[in-house]
């Protein structure tokens, strides 16, 4: 298959590189995690101006047109600096909602205000006993006249403490884990009813525990069909699962760069220990790991339009490769540098956390191995890919 890119991705690609490499050093980078705000609005503009929040949306939606691979493109470079601002929550989880099932008044409210960087959102969906299962909620939306009152809690909600906005999903009938009547709401973070209680994660963003007491959400807030939203959401945390592999397959790169040009430069026994067979093979089995994962997100986010099943094979044994090789480049990039690898001031031990945190996100190895093997019966075949 012929994988190479466009102009236009590779002139956004060349763009973004060159506006990391000059405002998102790493330097830099740990200045705005440690402040109080843990992100930069400013930059956040910038990236609106530069067109990254319009790339993956429809022209007649406002955006440029583009499509997963932009947002593949981005991602990518996002995950060698270590970007903290939320694209995935806000451009990939709410925009996704919104351009596949967005009324046209949802998409002229929200839609506009996102792609011009005027609106931040955060995808609530994750519960304290969900366990990755996206139909396991508690959390409630009853319809009451002409609004729906939300309960519960959602946990880990990335990029809460920045939000104008909350993407929710909810019950709004059945049991606990029936596929069955879930709904998908917008809620302004600020309604009344809402707390949060905000916090650092280990890889350097924020997030938040939020709190649902009696919320009142306009009917037309709602997004989709209400109680069959659960194949909508499905769809949009598989196209964020391959955004953050396409991440994920950034810092990997970084990391075994780091390493390489480590161990050239590190001496012992007045030899680079670069030149020591042993670790030469190690950094081979890193590039290795490297190369693969890179296939593998290609092939999931080619296949993100294709039929549901095919989708979801795709995407889970992208995230299982993603898992299994972020760990082992991660812990052998550490294990390399040494002692120094795990402290703050190296950035070799950011990118370990960051590869770390992402095996987590929407799904972890185990999960997906599972998932795979419910759509396939070959769980063998996927860890030996």
């Amino acid at each position: 298959m012929d994988f190479s890119f466009s102009e236009e991705q590779t002139m956004i690609r060349d763009s973004l590189a060159r506006l990391l490499r000059d405002q998102y050093d790493f330097d830099t980078r740990r200045k705005v995690v440690e402040s109080e705000a843990g992100w930069r609005p400013e930059m956040w503009q910038q990236f609106a101006e530069l067109g990254l929040l319009a790339a993956p949306f429809s022209e007649e939606d406002g955006g440029l047109g583009g499509d997963a691979v932009d947002s593949m493109v981005i991602m990518e470079e996002f995950g060698k600096a270590l970007v903290v601002e939320p694209y995935i929550p806000t451009i990939i989880c709410a925009g996704g909602f919104l351009k596949h099932a967005g009324t046209p008044a949802q998409k002229e409210e929200h839609l506009n205000a996102i792609i011009g960087g005027e609106s931040v959102f955060a995808f609530a969906y994750a519960e304290p006993r969900g366990r990755y299962d996206l139909a396991d909620l508690e959390t409630t939306a009853k319809k009451e006249g002409d609004s729906y009152v939300l309960n519960g809690h959602k946990a880990v909600v990335i990029a809460a403490p920045w939000a104008s906005h909350l993407v929710v999903t909810a019950r709004t009938s059945g049991e606990r884990r029936d596929r069955d009547g879930i709904s998908v709401f917008i809620v302004k973070k600020d309604a009344d009813g809402i707390t949060t209680r905000d916090y650092p994660t280990v890889d350097g963003r924020r997030a938040s525990e939020v709190y649902f007491e009696n919320v009142s959400v306009p009917a037309d807030g709602l997004i989709g069909e209400e109680g069959k939203a659960l194949p909508l959401i499905e769809r949009v945390v598989d196209e964020a699962t391959a955004a953050v592999c396409a991440e994920a397959m950034g810092a990997m790169g970084v990391a075994h760069q780091m390493t390489v040009e480590y161990s050239q430069q590190r001496k012992q026994f007045g030899v680079a220990i670069g030149k020591f067979q042993v670790l030469q093979h190690r950094m081979v089995d890193m590039f290795m790991e490297h190369e693969q994962s890179i296939s593998m997100t290609y092939m999931a986010t080619l296949k993100l339009d294709e039929d549901e099943e095919t989708r979801k094979k795709a995407v889970s044994a992208a995230k299982v490769r993603i898992g299994q090789g972020g760990r082992f480049v991660g812990q052998e990039a550490v294990q390399i540098h040494g002692g120094m690898g795990m402290t703050d001031e190296l950035a070799v031990g950011h990118y370990f956390k960051r590869m770390t945190m992402i095996d987590s996100e929407f799904g972890n190895v185990d999960y997906h191995m599972r998932r795979y093997t419910r759509l396939t019966g070959e769980p063998a075949k996927v860890a030996a890919e």
